[in-house]
C-alpha cells in the first residue's frame, strides 16, 4: 500500500471517545504525599500523564508523546489512606496530535466520590524514531462530545497564539 493511500485510509478511520476511554485507580499511600497528608501534585501529575498517554495511545494505535499540559485545576485534595480515580477520554483530533480530558475523583472509604481535579494534554504519536505520525479521525457520538471538542478547538487556537508570541 503506497503512503497516500495509507494516509487516505486513516483519514476514513474514526474512533468515538468512548473508545479511548481509560479509568485508572490508585490507594493513596504515605509515600504519596505531602506534610498535610495529601495526595502530592507532582505524584497527581504523573498520574494524569499516563492515564491521559494510554486515552491517546488506545486512540491511535501508537505509540505518544506529552506536548503539553494546558491547565490542571486543583479542586479539592486527595488524602492518604484514599482512592484516586482517573477518567482520560480524547476530545479533538488534530494531524498528529490530540487533545485528552483526564478528571479526577477522590473515593473514600465510605464509597463517596468527590470531583477533584481536571487536566487537558496534548499528546502526540509517533513512530518508531520518535517523529510525528498522522492519526485517525475522531467520531462524535454524544452532545458532551461535540461541547468538548468545540471547546478543545477554541484551546487549541490559544495555544498556538501563546506558541507565536513565546
Amino acid at each position: 500500500m503506497t503512503e497516500n493511500l495509507q494516509k487516505e485510509v486513516l483519514h476514513m478511520v474514526l474512533k468515538t471517545p468512548r473508545e479511548s476511554m481509560v479509568e485508572m485507580t490508585e490507594l493513596v499511600l504515605p509515600n504519596d504525599t505531602n506534610l498535610l497528608g495529601n495526595l502530592l501534585g507532582g505524584r497527581l501529575m504523573h498520574l494524569v500523564d499516563i492515564a491521559g498517554a494510554i486515552a491517546a495511545q488506545r486512540h491511535c494505535n501508537r505509540a505518544v508523546v506529552t506536548a503539553s499540559i494546558d491547565s490542571v485545576e486543583f479542586k479539592h485534595p486527595v488524602k492518604q489512606g484514599e482512592i484516586v480515580i482517573l477518567k482520560a477520554r480524547v476530545t479533538w483530533v488534530g494531524r498528529t496530535s490530540m487533545e485528552v480530558l483526564v478528571e479526577v475523583f477522590s473515593e473514600n472509604l465510605m464509597g463517596e466520590r468527590k470531583f477533584t481535579n481536571k487536566a487537558y494534554l496534548t499528546l502526540v504519536a509517533v513512530d518508531a524514531a520518535a517523529k510525528p505520525v498522522e492519526v485517525c479521525g475522531l467520531r462524535l457520538e454524544t452532545e458532551e462530545d461535540k461541547a468538548e471538542n468545540e471547546a478543545a478547538a477554541k484551546r487549541r487556537c490559544e495555544r498556538l497564539k501563546r506558541r507565536e508570541q513565546s
